[in-house]
This record gives structure tokens, sequence and C-alpha cells, in this order.
């Protein structure tokens, strides 16, 4: 090549990527769905400056779910692995009066849970998602043993089938304010 002759330049003139990216940025931020925590799914009854009646539970039809702040699990006065939760609830509430120490029906059955105030958030939704699961197991049964399906295929159609499940095993479970125990 003769010395004298002006070779192109190979760059690429990058002064417009930054408008480019910024643009960019600007349109997947708009776009995108931020999917946010739903939390816990529970039905608050309506706020009353009225004191709630007593309710009237024997002990039998209560059980008595503590946490402890070193996330240790009570049971009815008994020291309990969270695996056994589940189970012990079933039995608890599905209990039909048959065991002179548990529910007399489902119905009559609460669920009381009570933490303390230093329990770590991840138990105290462990505690809750096995009680939960607890009475989702005895609905499916039920739902199966009836109408041949879990509640989960339930469709629109099937609306006063879910309600008889629902009122067979009503969630009760009540949850206590957290004290220092």
């Amino acid at each position: 090549m003769a010395k004298g002759k002006h070779r192109p330049d190979n760059e690429i003139n990058a002064g417009s990527m930054a408008d480019i990216a910024f643009l960019l940025l600007i349109f997947f931020l708009t776009v995108t769905k931020i999917d946010t925590e739903k939390g816990i799914k529970v039905k608050l009854p309506p706020w009353s400056e009225e004191e709630p009646p007593d309710v009237d539970v024997t002990d039998r039809n209560a059980f008595v779910v503590l946490v402890n702040s070193r996330d240790e699990l009570l049971v009815e006065g008994e020291r309990t692995d969270i695996t056994q939760l589940k189970i012990k609830a079933k039995r608890f509430i599905a209990n039909f009066g048959k065991d002179p120490n548990l529910s007399t029906s489902p119905q009559a059955a609460v669920i009381s849970f009570k933490g303390n105030r230093g329990t770590s958030y991840d138990m105290y939704i462990q505690v809750y998602n096995e009680l939960r699961a607890a009475y989702n197991e005895l609905r499916n049964e039920l739902a199966e043993e009836k109408f041949g399906k879990p509640v989960s295929e339930f469709t629109e159609a099937d609306s006063l089938k879910f309600e008889y499940v629902k009122e067979f095993y009503p969630y009760r479970i009540s949850e206590a304010e957290p004290t220092n125990f």
C-alpha cells in the first residue's frame, strides 16, 4: 500500500449506543410484570368495636400448638417434630368422637396456634402450612370419597360440592397473639 493513501477507520461510532440502552431499559421496566408476594390467605372477621363473644370450646375440642423462641414445637403439651404435626392434626380433626381425648367432630374442633415473639418467621410458616395441609388433605379425601375427585379438580359447576366439603371440614385455626414464654 502506498503511504499517502488514507485508510478508512474500522471503528464503529458508539455515540448513540447509550441512548439505545436507555430506551431498552425504559421499555423493559414499563412492560415487565413484577410478581409480588401475596402472603397468607386468611379471612379476617369484620372490624368491630364490640368485645367478641366468648366461644365455648371444651378442652376436648381444642388442639393446642405452641412454638417457643427456639422454634421448638409443643403439641398438646408434648414436644413434637414438625413432620408429625399434620398427622396429629388430622387425627384430632377427624376423630368423630371415637377417642375421648380428641375432638367430638370436625365442626367442633379448634386448633389453637400460638407463637413466641422470638419464633422465627420460617418456623411460623412451616407450622401454619402443616395445619392448613391437614385440613386440605381431609377435604381432598372427603371429596374423593363422595364425589370421585379432589377439591383441586372442582369447577364452578361443583360449587355446591365444594361448599359441602368446606362445611364438613371448616378451617378452624385460632391464632393467639404471640407472647414471651
